[in-house]
């Protein structure tokens, strides 16, 4: 009886997950697919280095090439897969392949996260600036503290596509890929949470996490979604993001700090590693991300009870 009890309630989780992942991983994709298409078709005809030559020179004050905005332009719009080819592609070297490495760590998506962190309690706006300001601090602390060097770690390993037809073919195929992936990825991150909620778990597994959640000013119910969106990324934890808020289970103030923290400071595990394959160091690419992520945390937090004085309610 107890064995069969287990498994109606595993299969509740499932039945309840199911239609609410899916829903989920069809709205992540409709805005997913079109802004990838537009950034294949600025990048086929050129318009990125167009783009990108109209800011070199604020580049230059952060110690980074002309090129180098081709990168995090690129970021801007795409994942740090598409990133790592042009960065491969222009054979950026060591010191600014680090530099860019950390900004667009922080800054890449920026579309489609912020639309989640939107639809997950916070302003839109907000969120950009806290990106791209954290993503230009990072870089000018690091070019001030990085030593000289010369060594190019990015060789010549993507050429590029000329003709139309291919190209298309390359985008269809990839994307194809990220349509499964997002599909399977969100259906079985909200199964997983169905269970751990539907058994109590995730008060035990996070239990060693609290302390540290306390030091960077987030509140402990944010840990499960913390910790989905540091090991699976940020597009993946705001799908979970969603499901609580909309469940009531996640307050908007709560999500908006979690918001501030995981914009910069997210995919710890994959995306660095991709870097690190190429010859990046791990330590570099992490720790800016996550001391930038508690300083804007404890900044939110602060005006948040500024706030709260000024308008007399107890927060």
């Amino acid at each position: 009886m107890e064995i069969q009890t287990f498994r109606e309630r595993l299969i509740r989780c499932v039945r309840t997950a199911l239609p609410q992942g899916t829903k989920t991983a069809f709205w992540l994709l409709k805005l997913t697919i079109p802004v990838s298409f537009g950034v294949f078709l600025l990048d086929f005809f050129g318009i990125l280095n167009v783009i990108a030559g109209w800011v070199a020179p604020l580049f230059k004050l952060i110690g980074l090439s002309g090129q180098a905005s081709v990168v995090l332009i690129t970021s801007f719009f795409t994942n740090i897969y598409s990133v790592i080819a042009v960065m491969t592609t222009l054979g950026i070297g060591y010191r600014e392949g680090t530099i860019l490495a950390v900004m667009c760590l922080i800054s890449h998506a920026l579309i489609v996260e912020t639309a989640i962190q939107k639809r997950t309690g916070s302003t839109p706006w907000r969120i950009v600036v806290i990106r791209l300001s954290a993503s230009f601090i990072a870089a000018w602390g690091l070019n001030l503290v990085l030593p000289a060097e010369t060594v190019s770690v990015a060789k010549n390993l993507i050429g590029e596509t000329k003709s139309f037809s291919p190209a298309l073919l390359k985008w269809i195929t990839d994307m194809s890929i990220t349509t499964v992936k997002i599909i399977i990825l969100v259906n079985l991150l909200l199964i997983l949470q169905k269970i751990l909620n539907e058994f109590g778990l995730i008060q035990w597994i996070l239990k060693p996490f609290t302390p540290l959640l306390r030091m960077m000013g987030l509140p402990a119910n944010t840990g499960f979604l913390w910790m989905v969106a540091y090991t699976l990324g940020l597009s993946y934890g705001g799908a979970i993001m969603i499901s609580e808020s909309e469940e009531g289970k996640l307050s908007r103030e709560d999500a908006d700090l979690l918001n501030h923290h995981i914009a910069i400071s997210h995919s710890q595990l994959e995306d660095p590693l991709l870097f690190v394959a190429i010859g990046y160091n791990m330590g570099i690419l992490v720790l800016p991300r996550i001391l930038l992520s508690i300083v804007y945390v404890w900044i939110r937090r602060f005006e948040i009870w500024v706030k709260s004085k000024n308008t007399g309610i107890k927060s």
